[in-house]
């Protein structure tokens, strides 16, 4: 199994950034994706979550309007188009699988099975 994701990097406030996670190893197609992110010195905090036909869609509160989860099962890709960026958005952002699929616990990070590596966001201001 792995979740390598790409993408990140340093933006100006106001910018947009696009990441993207590869999957490997499982069937992706039945499988609840979520992003997350930790920012230093913080907890790892729920960010998006998609369901496995792309049917429902999570947010948390702070990125709602701004961020937007997608997924192509047919290339076994996971995104998240980040538009009108913070600094409090500056974390590293971590690509998460979910083979049990609940969606009363996309939000949480002990709903998932499978992480990512993290790819770092710095916004500056």
């Amino acid at each position: 199994v792995q979740l390598v994701e790409s993408g990140g990097g340093l933006v100006q406030a106001g910018g947009s950034l696009k990441l993207s996670c590869a999957a490997s190893g499982f069937i992706f197609s039945s499988t609840m994706m979520g992003w997350f992110r930790q920012a230093p010195g913080k907890e790892r905090e729920f960010v998006a979550a998609i369901n496995s036909w792309s049917s429902f869609l999570r947010y948390e509160d702070s990125v709602k309007g701004r961020f937007a989860i997608s997924r192509d099962n047919a290339k076994n890709m996971l995104y998240l188009q980040m538009n009108n960026l913070k600094p409090d958005d500056t974390a590293v952002y971590y690509c998460a699988g979910s083979v049990r699929a609940i969606w009363e616990t996309a939000g949480q990070p002990e709903g998932y099975d499978y992480w990512g590596q993290g790819t770092r966001v710095t916004v500056s201001s």
